[in-house]
């Protein structure tokens, strides 16, 4: 019996990294820009890809392209064919250690340097490469193949979840905190002295000033959910993106601030700010680590994993 010949594709990488390419830029002309191809090539590349598929990706529209609704799926599956063909031609930059990490503002800061320390010293020769923003920026970059792992502070929202893993890693709390003697809580607050603590009611916390972070963030998105919601009338007179800025405003005392733990411990200890705690106010949040099912979990990758849940509690 004659053995059945194996069908070979007859999608192209190129065709590919064209349409993932036009999809992020939206138009022919930049992704020819992008990928060094003259537009022609970027055109007729897109219209086999969409002969080969029998379907279109996107509509045209004088020299316009909108997004027909099959492009994203393909988008997310051209995403992980081209990462996985990437892994395979660097294969060997991987085995030498190379790693993509994203991290969250707070957790890229403060907690993520030791981290680092831990990998250099089971892996010296580690070349790490690393992405901070917030946790809404380093998501996306996750789902684009650009960052083999990422550990972030708020509730991960991607576009497609069946192609994202996420995981709890480890709780942290965020503190309202003040200058020491602010003017803002002077007759205001009961000082408690010994612990450094000022305590107020919800309805005190919604007359004072707060600088939070910026929409988007993941400390952002707790202070909404367990912080603004119960407060509709409250003074929120600035949204920053830096929670070092925060903290340096808060010491100016323009307001009232709201960090992680983290970010403030240094200035708590030598008693420069102080917490605000708001009775039946729960701040406390999940940490999670995140990374696409699609990319490749080289030996660096889960040596980087074992460090993290080693220090997950």
């Amino acid at each position: 019996m004659k053995k059945a010949m194996q069908t070979l594709p007859k999608i192209t990488l190129k065709q590919l990294a064209v349409f993932v390419s036009i999809y992020q830029t939206g138009s022919t002309s930049r992704a020819s820009e992008e990928l060094h191809l003259s537009q022609s090539a970027v055109s007729s590349a897109l219209t086999e890809l969409e002969a080969r598929l029998q379907m279109p990706l996107f509509e045209r529209v004088g020299r316009r392209l909108n997004q027909h609704p099959n492009a994203h799926p393909v988008y997310v599956q051209a995403q992980a064919i081209l990462g996985q063909s990437l892994t395979l031609e660097h294969y060997h930059k991987y085995q030498a250690g190379q790693i993509h990490i994203g991290a969250s503002t707070t957790i890229g800061n403060y907690v993520l340097p030791p981290l680092l320390a831990k990998l250099y010293e089971a892996l010296p020769d580690a070349n790490v490469d690393m992405y901070i923003a917030n946790t809404q920026e380093v998501v996306s970059e996750v789902e684009q193949l650009n960052i083999d792992i990422a550990l972030v502070e708020g509730m991960p929202r991607p576009t497609d979840m069946k192609a994202i893993e996420q995981r709890e890693w480890r709780t942290d709390t965020l503190m309202i905190f003040a200058k020491r003697d602010s003017k803002w809580l002077v007759g205001l607050a009961d000082y408690q002295e010994n612990e450094n603590i000022y305590n107020i009611t919800i309805a005190q916390l919604a007359k004072l000033p707060l600088l939070v972070r910026e929409a988007g963030s993941g400390t952002r998105q707790i202070i909404d959910e367990k912080l603004l919601k119960h407060l509709p009338d409250a003074e929120v007179i600035m949204a920053i993106q830096q929670s070092e800025a925060i903290k340096h405003m808060v010491s100016a005392d323009i307001g009232l601030g709201c960090l992680s733990q983290h970010v403030i411990e240094t200035e708590l200890a030598a008693g420069k700010l102080v917490q605000v705690k708001v009775a039946g106010i729960d701040l406390s949040r999940t940490w999670w680590l995140v990374w696409h099912k699609a990319r490749h979990q080289s030996p660096i990758w889960q040596t980087f994993i074992d460090i993290i849940q080693e220090q997950g509690s």
